[in-house]
């Protein structure tokens, strides 16, 4: 949990429906009843606080080489937070996933270990039918010369980053939290709102709103 956001400017300290954003994430951790332990990797002493305040967590402060990574370097931290705890078995999730269920998480690791004989990692995703293109007009997914129903289309899956969950072992390996043969777990499009941006940040909202 960074202190500083690009497009949401304090965005996990930021109030949704009375609470900081990230105080959500935490609670459906909590109730999912399949997590030991809760580590929050942050460089913030406020949210750290907070975090401390409210809830049994465990606190990694990132050091100071962890503090201006690139994206394609992000998993440094996780190998920096796996080197720091003990287990075998980690359930990573965003604190900008604040309508995630705990039931869903539950059911995700129960997935996870009950299919362990065939796949070695897990990360959900958002199923979607419809018609997709890249920038050169060309169809992804789809004959644009003979257009069906959407609804008759194959599923495609977009990476929500709700949840992911993997070993010590698959992680070490791949150098990655996604394995070489991941199931891909499917969540809602209103479960799998991320706070990405202000819209995001509004929806989430309004959302909580109208439940």
């Amino acid at each position: 949990m960074k202190a500083d956001s690009e497009r949401v400017p304090g965005k996990n300290m930021r109030l949704l429906k009375g609470r900081p954003l990230f105080h959500w994430i935490l609670d459906a951790l909590n109730e999912s009843d399949v997590i030991d332990e809760i580590i929050i990797n942050t460089d913030s002493e406020e949210i750290a606080e907070n975090a401390q305040k409210h809830f049994n967590v465990t606190i990694h402060m990132r050091p100071e080489y962890l503090l201006h990574i690139q994206s394609n370097e992000a998993y440094q931290i996780m190998s920096y937070d796996l080197e720091h705890t003990k287990g075998d078995y980690f359930v990573q999730s965003h604190s900008t996933n604040p309508l995630l269920k705990a039931d869903t998480i539950k059911q995700a690791v129960n997935s996870y270990f009950a299919n362990l004989n065939v796949y070695d990692s897990l990360f959900s995703v958002t199923p979607l039918q419809t018609r997709l293109y890249d920038g050169d007009f060309k169809a992804l997914n789809h004959d644009s010369n003979n257009l069906i129903k959407t609804q008759e289309l194959p599923f495609i899956y977009e990476e929500n980053s709700c949840i992911y969950v993997f070993s010590r072992k698959s992680f070490t390996d791949n150098r990655n939290r996604i394995g070489k043969k991941p199931y891909l777990f499917p969540v809602n499009r209103h479960e799998g709102v991320d706070i990405d941006e202000e819209y995001d940040f509004l929806l989430a909202e309004a959302m909580m709103q109208i439940k």
